[in-house]
Formats: structure tokens, C-alpha cells, sequence
């Protein structure tokens, strides 16, 4: 397949976070948003149905920052669980993406639980420029374990959720994108399949402040939600069965993938229905990819 024709980047980017009761991690973010070296054409906060001072937290910044917008999505106020299986955040992320006022090259999903080291955009946009058939790319994630900032490492092709970059013409390709638990997945298969590289760029970092299960209420319902994901990606039980007792060596939670993959399939939820992507994911995790996949995730894969 032709991958996509070349483009030169002038710099312009967007970012979009959709926040949910994120008052104090977004006023954490915030600065580190603020300091970047090379700055965003604009930064869309969308407070979807917050009960805390998130709106708050990002009204300041808009009064502050001229190129910072806050918008409301409206909506009432529902279960975080039923949110999440709506693909709520990709609803309030294509609400942001509609108020920008300007043409952009690469928009950013930014979470509000993550903060950034000043030259990370930079960096990033001259990833994207260095490659014409880059079109989906983020840092590495690193979290906080026994007092140290340790990296996350992801499979080949993967990109971290939390802060994921996309070419606007990446974006448009990958369309259109279901609100499901999962769209984050299918994106990913979708770029690929139509001659685009995803990766993680070496050596950018950012740290992930919200430890997992926080949002949940637990691990476990957080390994859970990752199953629903993967039934509707079209996973191998095969593959989520190895990644399961994989991880659950350090994290016994982790099995709860294979409870929430189960609990899909027995409520019969709709996979994805394009099923040439659930061809590809499926085809990425034969047998005899296993090793090499588990060698990305301990070691890295740029």
C-alpha cells in the first residue's frame, strides 16, 4: 500500500483534554502546558459534567492564556463505568476538535492527569517533520513506583492513551471512530492499514500522575475495562490470556482482563464492525509474535 504523501510542518498544533473531576491534576498540568518552547495554536479544556473546581481551574487558565478556551459539554452527570463503555472521552475530545477556530497540522489528546517536560512539543513536532508517514506518535509514559519515575514501555506500534499526537490528515483517515471503549485501539490498526507509522519517539518523556484503578475504584475493574476493550478490538482470547498471566505475575488484578472480556462476550456486546481491522489486530498477536512483544514491553521498542 502507498503510505501518504509528504508534508512540510509548519508547527501549528492543538491540544484537547477532556476532564472529569480533575481540578488538581489539571492545575498541574497547566503550567507545564503553559512553559512549552514551542507553544499550541490553542488548547481546548473540556469539562465534561465536573462536581469539583475543574471548570474553575480552567476558566483561570483561559483568562490567563488567550490561546486557552474552555467549553462545556452539557451533559448530565452519569456513572463513571457508563461513561467510559460510551467512549464519553471521545465524544468531549470531537467537541473540542469542533471549536478550533484555525487549521491545524497535529492535534494532541492530553490527558489532565500528566504533566510535561518544557521541550516536549518541540520535540515531538520535529519527529513529525523528520518523518512525512508519521502519523501518530507519542512519548513514553512513566509512572511513580517506590519513590522513582520508572518508563512503561508499549508494544511496536503502540501509542500511550494518556498523550497521544496525531497528523490532522492521519486523523481524518482513521474516521469514522465508534464511541466504544476501544476506539483508542482501532485508531492505532486504522493508521497502519493505511501506510501511516506509529511510534514512540526515543528519548521524550512525560510522567502519569494517576495511578490505575484511581478513575474505577479499583485495579481490578480498571484490568476489567481493558477486557471490555479487547473483545471489542477483536483481541485473540489466546494473546489476552498470555498478557493477563503476564502481567498478574506482579499485579494479580490483571486478570481481571480475562473477566471483563468474558463478561462482553456473555452480554454479547457488539465487537468493532470493521472487520478488516479486527483481521489486523488479530493477525498481530499469533503465537509466534509473543516473544517479541514481550521484549518491546520490558525493554522498549523506539
Amino acid at each position: 500500500m502507498e503510505g501518504p504523501p509528504p508534508s512540510r510542518l509548519r508547527g501549528r498544533y492543538a491540544l484537547v483534554t477532556a476532564a472529569r473531576d480533575d481540578a488538581a491534576l489539571l492545575a498541574a498540568l497547566g503550567p507545564t502546558v503553559v512553559a512549552q518552547t514551542t507553544r499550541p495554536t490553542a488548547w481546548v479544556i473540556v469539562d465534561d459534567g465536573s462536581a469539583d473546581g475543574t471548570a474553575d481551574v480552567a476558566g483561570e487558565l483561559a483568562a490567563e492564556h488567550p490561546w486557552i478556551t474552555l467549553i462545556r459539554t452539557g451533559r448530565d452527570r452519569d456513572g463513571l463505568s457508563e461513561g467510559r463503555r460510551e467512549g464519553r472521552d471521545l465524544l468531549a475530545l470531537n467537541a473540542g476538535l469542533d471549536t478550533l477556530d484555525e487549521p491545524v497540522e497535529l492535534w494532541t489528546k492530553l490527558d489532565a492527569d500528566i504533566t510535561l517536560p518544557p521541550d516536549y512539543f518541540e520535540r515531538l513536532v520535529d519527529a513529525f517533520s523528520a518523518d512525512p508517514r508519521l502519523g501518530l506518535a507519542t512519548g513514553t509514559r512513566c509512572e511513580l513506583e517506590d519513590g522513582e519515575w520508572k518508563p512503561r514501555h508499549l508494544t511496536a506500534t503502540a501509542v500511550a492513551a494518556q498523550c497521544r499526537t496525531y497528523r490532522w490528515e492521519c486523523w481524518e483517515q482513521v474516521q469514522p471512530l465508534e464511541p466504544r471503549l476501544g476506539w483508542d485501539g482501532i485508531d492505532e490498526a486504522r493508521a497502519v492499514m493505511n501506510g501511516w507509522r506509529t511510534r514512540v519517539v526515543p528519548g521524550l518523556y512525560f510522567r502519569h500522575h494517576r495511578p490505575m484503578g484511581r478513575r474505577d475504584g479499583s485495579r481490578f475493574r480498571a484490568r476489567a475495562a481493558e477486557g471490555i476493550a479487547a473483545h471489542y478490538m477483536g483481541y485473540r482470547f489466546s494473546y489476552l490470556l498470555v498478557r493477563s498471566l503476564w502481567h498478574a505475575r506482579r499485579d494479580p488484578s490483571a486478570l481481571g482482563m480475562v473477566w471483563g472480556w468474558a463478561g462482553a462476550v456473555l452480554r454479547r456486546e457488539r465487537p468493532c464492525a470493521d472487520a478488516t481491522v479486527r483481521a489486523y489486530v488479530r493477525r498481530q498477536q499469533v503465537a509466534r509474535h509473543f516473544a517479541r512483544r514481550f521484549r518491546e514491553v520490558r525493554h522498549g521498542n523506539a
